[in-house]
Order: structure tokens, then sequence, then C-alpha cells
């Protein structure tokens, strides 16, 4: 259990620590000679059962309530203290308003320097605690008379602490490693070393792990918990992590940064929150109010983009958007501390709810709707409420690294939630069962009107097909959506086209004579440098008109290709040279490749092969700097990869093969 002071300055909270640990919390020389607390103190009281139970001994003076904040970041349990001569002050009422905003639920308050007060004075600041205590997290806590000095109470303390350890046990520790950097420094023969609490997670000795916001890599050499040498450090723990790294220095390490699973790291400047504000704030905060945001222990600015219909009074609480003037690392449920741009008060505090917001339509019902969801406490409630929300599809990735899962909780939540998940490169969208089967059966509706409208042409392009389904799914999932459904035999994936597997195109009598007339001219040895319209028109006898028109045709139909003007390629030999294309680039150097080095593979001469080059250029297939070329490997799926049913079918009937590289950029 890790326990954090807080209260006014000079009211006893160093020594009453050093009376229950014998540890003086006070370490550095300014501190020593003002008789002050200036920056974090740390003490350990070892209890029953080998355990210990931490102290974090924070600062009370006003100029150092944003050290208090960091100190109070991920405690346990809160141990208010008041000085029976000063009773209730400032830095005692601003504390009990942090530990609140903080979230902290348990804790307790002593009395303190009842050594030097009356009866009649300890009685009323008794009632005072307890009219201050009203309303608050700690209105119930007990309140304990001590005295560092004599020792009177301190025993009943320390059982009292000792008790409330064994009530709270241990955090689960079965989410993502995250811990809140406090102190940086070197030790000789040691190297760099990082202080803090351990908000979330476990660490051991050798774990890779990574500084956030900086991305700087590192490896856990070795480690102390509770003061102690350690092989393991959890949630809950203070730890110090010895971490060595090719870029690890005391410089590279900041007071604020997380030190994180590699898994987590995702900074960001924009996150929608909840936020309280304090009854005690004289003005409403209205839009693009400039503040400064307490989180674990970093400290930055940040403007409040007013979510709701108006300022928020007093005592209200409201959605707000939180642009910050630098990205830190966080997760959602985090609790944060507002403070005046000036730093001499707090003003309020809340919860995380959405740390990738966008920036504009902040104020629509969709987004109300969507943080109403991410609002909820429970991950898997989360999800599911997210999925009912629009766009009804959503990044489980992104939602398990923003609340810091594990992979084990992650799958939990797909398989009782019974996920669809399209997983496409690092992102996994789901879908929920029921959404998926209304996105099948739209698809299917969707291509059977557009067959009905066009039933001479192959099927609808691709991302066509993306953009009128709902939830509109990234190109990269869509594709992956559409395979699914190719493979339960509903559709048929013809390079960039789909179409509904029982749809099928058929010409006129007429064209079906004059095609299979056509259609051996461009194939064959002949298939890299076929005739031209006009020279398809000789070789047939007919008018180039009426050429152009079929040959046009089966291009909408997926059987051709016009690479330059009036001159058609077949579609099985466009994914040919696709494929040649492909190799060339394999086989040169850096995989830049020239139009010679295309043509010396093909041997139709180096205008065709520039103007078939330039048809790939076009199309994304290649992509071109000066007089060079490479390849674009998401683009190369594009005419497919055709197989035919005979040798006679010229180009009519073919089925993209099922690949496990179909992409889409």
């Amino acid at each position: 259990m890790i326990i954090g002071t807080a209260g006014h300055i000079d009211h006893g909270k160093t020594a009453l620590i050093k009376a229950l640990t014998g540890v003086d919390g006070d370490r550095l020389k300014e501190e020593k000679a003002r008789g002050i607390t200036i920056d974090l103190g740390f003490a350990y009281l070892p209890v029953a059962d080998n355990k210990t139970i931490g102290f974090i001994d924070v600062p009370g003076h006003e100029r150092f309530v944003h050290t208090m904040v960091a100190g109070a970041s991920g405690i346990d349990f809160a141990l208010l203290v008041v000085a029976a001569d000063d009773g209730i002050m400032p830095q005692t009422l601003e504390h009990l308003a942090i530990i609140d905003l903080l979230g902290i639920k348990r804790g307790l308050i002593a009395l303190t320097k009842t050594d030097i007060a009356s009866p009649g004075r300890v009685a009323d600041v008794l009632a005072q605690i307890k009219r201050a205590t009203a309303g608050t997290r700690l209105e119930d806590a007990e309140i304990l008379p001590v005295s560092a000095l004599t020792g009177r109470g301190i025993g009943a303390l320390r059982m009292h602490l000792e008790a409330a350890a064994d009530e709270i046990g241990d955090r689960a520790t079965d989410a993502r490693f995250r811990l809140a950097v406090d102190r940086v420094f070197t030790l000789t023969g040691v190297g760099v070393v990082v202080t803090g609490t351990v908000l979330a997670g476990s660490v051991h000795i050798d774990d890779r792990v990574l500084i956030s916001p900086s991305g700087v890599s590192a490896r856990v050499r070795s480690l102390h918990v509770q003061n102690k040498p350690a092989d393991k450090g959890q949630a809950g723990d203070r730890c110090a992590l010895n971490l060595l790294g090719e870029r690890i220095t005391k410089e590279s390490i900041h007071r604020g940064d997380m030190v994180i699973d590699p898994e987590l790291h995702a900074p960001t400047d924009r996150i929608d929150a909840r936020l309280r504000l304090l009854p005690s704030e004289s003005r409403p905060v209205k839009q693009w109010f400039p503040a400064r945001l307490h989180h674990a222990s970093t400290e930055v600015g940040a403007h409040i983009v007013l979510l709701g219909e108006g300022p928020i009074a007093p005592g209200e609480t409201a959605d707000v958007q939180l642009v910050l003037d630098r990205p830190i690392a966080a997760a959602i449920a985090d609790r944060f501390v507002i403070r005046d741009p000036s730093a001499q008060r707090t003003m309020g505090g809340g919860s995380f709810i959405d740390l990738r917001p966008p920036s504009r339509k902040r104020r629509t019902w969709e987004r109300r709707a969507q943080r109403a969801a991410q609002a909820i406490a429970d991950p898997q409630a989360a999800f599911g409420a997210v999925l009912a929300t629009p766009p009804f599809a959503s990044d489980l990735a992104i939602f398990a690294r923003d609340r810091a899962l594990s992979a084990p909780e992650t799958r939990r939540i797909a398989d009782t939630l019974r996920l669809v998940l399209l997983e496409a490169g690092p992102s996994r969208i789901a879908i929920a069962p029921d959404r998926w089967q209304a996105f099948t059966s739209m698809l299917v509706e969707q291509l059977a009107a557009y067959h009905a409208e066009n039933p001479d042409l192959q099927g609808i392009g691709r991302e066509k097909l993306r953009l009128l389904m709902e939830p509109r799914l990234p190109s990269a999932a869509f594709v992956v959506a559409l395979q699914r459904i190719a493979a339960d035999g509903q559709i048929v994936l013809d390079g960039a086209f789909v179409r509904l597997a029982t749809h099928s195109v058929r010409l006129t009598p007429k064209d079906e004579a004059a095609w299979n007339s056509i259609a051996p001219l461009l194939g064959g040895e002949a298939r890299f440098r076929p005739p031209r319209v006009r020279d398809i028109a000789k070789m047939t006898s007919s008018s180039e008109g009426d050429i152009r028109r079929l040959l046009k045709l089966a291009g909408r139909l997926g059987w051709a290709d016009e690479v330059a003007h009036d001159h058609f390629f077949l579609r099985a030999t466009v994914q040919e040279m696709v494929t040649i294309v492909a190799d060339v680039a394999a086989h040169s150097e850096g995989g830049i490749f020239t139009a010679a080095q295309f043509r010396d593979r093909v041997e139709n001469g180096r205008k065709v092969a520039i103007q078939i080059l330039e048809f790939f250029d076009r199309h994304g297939i290649t992509l071109k700097r000066d007089d060079l070329r490479r390849v674009n490997p998401h683009r190369l799926d594009l005419f497919g990869r055709l197989v035919h049913s005979s040798d006679d079918n010229n180009g009519r009937e073919s089925s993209l093969v099922g690949r496990s590289d179909f992409k889409s950029e």
C-alpha cells in the first residue's frame, strides 16, 4: 500500500512519517535548512507477512502544490495531517480537494501537535475538521490525535495503517505496465535510475520498456521495490528502475515521463475529459480557458474547449476537450487536476474519457454518444457501448492500448462480445455480430442494385462500394471484410471490382461473335504488342467505330484494358505484365528499375513499353521519379491474378484467386 500525506505547511507531516518509520523524508539540503518539504520524500514501514507500506511525503507550501499532485497520483490511501495549534488552513482545504479530484477513496486524518494544544483547542479543531470534510471522500474518515514529539497515538496510528493495508490487498496486475517518473538520477557504478509509483501492470528484470512521450527504448537492468532489491514490481509499488539503453541518459528522461510497456506508446496532445469545477471557484470556465494540467507526475499547459452549451459554473461537471501544449503519455480513466495559469489555486479535475478525439465536429450527437460510451469504467461494457454508437465499428487494438489492457483481457472482451474482427496490419477493426449481419446484407443489396442498373458491367469498384456502406470501414479493413464474405461464396472479387457470385455478363450474339474474332488477335505471342484499333479494323474488315465500341465494352467487363489511346491489352496480359514489373523491381538494386529493363523483358519496343509503364503509373502500380520507377506493393492486385477455365475462353470467364496479400491503400 502507498500512503500519501496531505496538509498545510509545517503541520508535522514529515515528523509524523519519521515517528512512524524512523526515516526522515526531508532529503535535500535546502529542505533541512528551511525546515520544510520542497520535493517528494519517501519512507517505508515493514509490516507483517513481509509486506511494506510506502509513504510519500508531499510538500504543503502553496508554491509546491504541483509537487503534491505528483505525489498524490497513484497512492492508495490518504493521510491528511492537521495541526492542533493551527487547525484547518488554506493548503489543508486545497489538498483535501485534490484528494477528491484524484479519486482517492480511502484515508484517515491525523491531528498532530496535540502535546501543545489544550483539550478545548483540540475539540475546536476536531469540529473544524468535521465541517471541512463534509461532503468529501474523507467525510467518514477516522480522526486520530497524535504527537510526533511525545509518541502519543503513534502506535494506534500505525495499527490503523497496517489494518488498512490488509483490507486494500494487492492491486490487479493483469494490465500493461505503466510507471509515472517523479525522480531521475545516476548512481556511480549503476547508471541511470528512475523512481515512481507503478500505476498499472508489473515489471521484471530484463523487461523491455519505453520512455513516453519521447519514445526512447530501455531495458530494466535491476529494480528496487519499497526500497528493497526485487525481481518484480507491480501496481501500487514504489519502484526504482535501473535503466540501460543506447539513448538512456539522465538528460533523456524527465519528471513527468512514463516508463511503459512498449505496446502503450501513443502520446497525445488532445484529450476528451469529464471535468468537475470546484464550488470554491468564483467564476465559470469559458471557452478556450488556459490552465495548467496535472496528470500523474507531469504538468503541462492546456486550453479547455467546452463541449456543452455554455460555460461551466462552479460546482458543475461537464465534458470538455483538453488541448495540450505538448503530448503526454496517458490512459483512459486516468485522473487529473486543473490549476489556474499562474498555478496559484486548484480549480477542478476529473478523468480522461478519450485520448484520440477529433478536433472538429466535437459537439455532434454522435460524439456525445461516443463520449458517454467511453466514460463507462468497465472495459467490456464500454467497448460494447462504443460499437453500439456511430460509426458502429472501432479499432479494438487502439481501445485496448488506450486503456492499458493486457492481451488476455482484450481477448476476453472479444470472445465475450463475440466480435467480428477485421485484422489488417496493426489495426483490429471490431464490429458487433448483429452489425456484421446487417453489413453483409447491405453489401449484397448494394451489389444487386448496381447489377440491376448496370447489367453490362462486371461489377462495382471496390472503393465506390466502400463509400456506400455502413459502417464505413477503413480501406484495408474493408478489403478484409470483402475477403471474408467472398470466402462464404456470396460475392466474387475481380481485381478492383466486386460482384455477386450469381452475376454474369453476356454479350449480344453479334458482339459475342465479334469478340471471339478479336480476342485472339490480342493474345498469343503478340500479347505484349497487340494491334491497335485501326489495325484490328483492317484485319477484320470492320469499322474503327465498331471495334472501338466493342473494346470499350470489354474494358467495362474487365476482359481488356485500354493502356494507351486505342491500344487495348487483354486483362490476363495486363496482370502478367504487373508480375513482370514486380519481378524486374525485385531483381534491381534497391527495387529501382528503368523503362529499358522492362522493355527488354517484354520485347515490345521502347514506345509501347513506356506507354505500359505510364498506364501503371496512373493506376499507382508503379511510382515514378525522374526516369526511374519502383513498385507500390499495395497495388499489385489491382487487376487481379486471373486463371482461365479453358484456352479458348478469350478472357471472358475469369475469377480472382484467393490471396493472403490482397491489400489496398
